[in-house]
């Protein structure tokens, strides 16, 4: 049984398409291939009993980060975003750090690695450079659907750059189904050993093998016994999730696998994690205040 009262997603996207081009984003997608706002997010979220959530970048500009920290400001249920940062010039890195670190919900760094042409992107000197500024701020480092090009190089940059937090989002997308699920597994085993590193429970539902029970379950099982409740966050990955039903759908089966957990690892999941990850306690703070005013 689901008990855990504060709810915390941690992986939730907004765009505007008069905002930015999105690139990825194509009309062959369909239903996705559209503005999401603000209120349609809330919408979905007040139906699942979210007490809030983290918004992440869907595109590699400032200007969408800057969409994103506007919408923070205006809506309390926003508790931070994750933004980007050029990271390839340390220069630059440091530079729109400061001018995000001045907004109080800046709370993370994500770069759409999947779609950059350079498969040593973090191993390259300048990023490296730039992800020291984003450790020394207190900021984590999200890697985006790491599987098969990035999960091992994950794992050096969490081992050469200890100080850094590390979120493997999407749990590195498995390969549910395919003969490449046993190297996945141990590929996300080797940068599980590492303290500062987490993963979101989050876009489970986006693969071929759609949303059933069993095969989540064993997704579901992985992480938890590579992870611990004490390091893994849940993610909702709204509204990516249109194409297998929308929010409901998926948080219901894994609302099923959470409330198998004992009180304490619901709690860890659901919030515990993403406030230490994220800093929390400050905005989830201001929101208590505003729903008493």
């Amino acid at each position: 049984m689901l008990n855990a009262e504060l709810r915390v997603d941690t992986h939730l996207h907004v765009w505007d398409l008069a905002v930015s081009d999105y690139a990825w984003l194509k009309p062959e997608h369909g239903l996705l291939y559209s503005s999401w706002s603000p209120e349609q997010a809330e919408r979905e979220l007040s139906r699942c009993g979210f007490t809030g959530a983290i918004l992440v970048q869907a595109e590699d500009s400032r200007a969408d980060t800057r969409y994103l920290l506007e919408v923070a400001r205006t809506n309390p249920w926003v508790l931070g975003v994750v933004g980007w940062v050029q990271l390839d010039d340390p220069v630059v890195a440091e530079q729109d750090l400061e001018t995000f670190s001045q907004f109080a919900k800046f709370c993370g760094v994500r770069h759409l690695i999947n779609d950059d042409i350079r498969a040593d992107f973090l191993d390259q000197k300048t990023v490296r450079a730039s992800l020291v500024q984003v450790a020394q701020r207190g900021l984590p480092y999200e890697i985006h659907d790491a599987w098969p090009r990035h999960l091992d190089q994950a794992g050096r940059l969490a081992a050469e750059l200890p100080e850094l937090t590390i979120v493997v989002d999407h749990l590195g997308l498995p390969p549910r189904g395919r003969s490449d699920f046993a190297a996945w597994r141990a590929s996300l085993a080797r940068i599980s050993q590492l303290p500062n590193t987490v993963a979101k429970v989050s876009g489970l539902g986006c693969a071929d093998a759609g949303l059933s029970p069993a095969v989540l379950h064993e997704v579901w099982d992985t992480a938890l016994e590579l992870f611990s409740p004490d390091r893994l966050m849940y993610g909702g990955n709204w509204p990516i999730t249109v194409s297998t039903g929308g929010y409901q759908p998926e948080w219901q089966v894994m609302s099923d696998f959470l409330g198998e957990l004992s009180n304490e690892d619901q709690i860890r999941v659901l919030s515990g994690t993403a406030q230490r990850v994220y800093n929390l306690s400050s905005n989830l703070l201001s929101m208590k205040r505003n729903a008493l005013c």
